[in-house]
């Protein structure tokens, strides 16, 4: 099998129906078994091919014809390929699934969790008459991505509580995002540290970045040193979860001099890297370094500078006052502005008193301004015409907010 390497799932594809029309149906359990793995190989190519809602169907309708779908872990690859694209038709297949197995409503659960139905994703979990770390990984997975961080974590105390199922490496990773995530469950996030010491257990790349990013999100700064100092290898994710954290914290001088100890250890940056030392400037006002890092990213490190690349830039000029280069920034941007930063222009334009900058971009913004979303916009924008008396168009803008029935919210920033 190793010489028949498809290029192109279209060839999986065709592979596969060459290899289970050579036997026919009805041969040998050696070569029914090979058809059965030919079939996974080729599901799993055809579902990850942008062609994949014709050629998953075409596939699905030759199983059916081999009858290979009774194998479970067939049926199983087939609905895994569904879950991916459309919950309808992978139901259809759940449903239809008679020998179905842990594994399958592992997937089923995933499938429903990735479409947003966790109501039937913790109903099929809960009739689960046997459930192993996967289905557990699978329910909290579900609650943790749609930012139902609390019942998640829930979870995960009542699955710990019951002592029948041990948690494995990438479950905690999930777990702990939830605890940096969610402030009140800094001790939940102890706690899974004092159960890996305690156990043994490896900390590897991901677990240990997510320590470090839990401690540093609590405020804990020494647990994240101490985790980052006991790592035997540190990579490009730990000097980052680090630099990100140091800044996170409004330690900006310590953040650089983190990532000057990077670059000495001969790690190369990524994209990730550079939001931290850009926060970090930010935070410490260093107009002089960011732009430095900034240019850093781009000639040595051929990085492509991102939204969250341009917005630091765009605070740490206006932070400072220096409104004319924020908004130059905002006009060189290789990737379209977003509302953040220009929201980020207009709050400084108030901040210093300099209205010249925020009426260039005034009718900008209120073109992109969601009124459910972005409430405060409104409110910012009536303020500036205020403040240089300019009463009529605030009077304007708050009939707009009248009109929209609009609550003022919170704003948002890059740091």
């Amino acid at each position: 099998m190793g010489r028949l390497k498809p290029s192109t799932p279209e060839h999986a594809l065709s592979l596969y129906k060459t290899l289970a029309q050579r036997g026919g149906t009805g041969h040998t359990h050696h070569h029914d078994s090979f058809a059965a793995h030919a079939a996974v190989f080729a599901i799993k190519s055809c579902s990850s091919s942008p062609q994949s809602s014709l050629l998953v169907p075409q596939l699905h309708a030759h199983l059916i014809k081999t009858n290979l779908l009774s194998h479970v872990y067939v049926a199983t690859a087939l609905l895994h390929a569904y879950s991916l694209a459309s919950l309808p038709h992978a139901r259809l297949l759940f449903d239809e699934i008679p020998n179905r197995n842990v594994v399958t409503a592992n997937t089923m659960i995933t499938c429903f969790a990735r479409h947003d139905d966790l109501s039937a994703a913790r109903s099929l979990f809960n009739a689960m008459p046997e459930r192993d770390v996967a289905s557990w990984s699978a329910i909290i997975g579900g609650y943790m991505a749609r930012t139902c961080r609390t019942q998640g974590l829930a979870l995960f105390r009542e699955m710990m509580e019951g002592g029948q199922v041990m948690p494995d490496q990438l479950m905690l990773v999930t777990v702990l995002a939830g605890c940096a995530n969610t402030g009140s469950f800094t001790l939940l996030g102890k706690s899974i540290h004092a159960y890996c010491e305690k156990h043994g257990m490896e900390i590897n790349v991901q677990l240990g970045t997510s320590l470090i990013d839990m401690y540093m999100k609590s405020g804990c700064l020494m647990s994240a040193f101490k985790v980052f100092e006991r790592m035997p290898e540190r990579n490009v994710m730990h000097w980052t979860a680090m630099i990100c954290g140091l800044a996170f914290n409004g330690h900006g001088n310590d953040a650089l001099a983190f990532f000057r100890e990077m670059r000495q250890a001969r790690v190369k940056p990524n994209e990730i890297t550079f939001t931290g030392v850009l926060n970090a400037c930010c935070h410490a006002g260093l107009v002089e370094e960011g732009q430095k890092y900034f240019c850093s990213m781009v000639e040595e490190f051929s990085l492509d500078p991102g939204i969250h690349h341009y917005g630091c830039m765009v605070e740490l000029f206006a932070k400072v006052g220096r409104l004319e280069d924020a908004y130059d920034v905002i006009q060189s941007m290789k990737v379209e502005p977003n509302i953040i930063v220009w929201t980020s222009l207009l709050a400084a334009c108030k901040k210093h008193g300099k209205f010249e900058v925020a009426e260039k971009v005034i009718d900008k913004v209120l073109a992109m301004v969601v009124p459910d979303e972005d409430g405060g916009i409104y409110t910012l924008i009536s303020d500036l015409y205020a403040m240089v008396g300019r009463w009529s168009d605030a009077e304007r803008v708050r009939m707009l907010m009248d009109e929209n029935n609009v609550k003022k919210n919170r704003g948002s920033s890059f740091i």
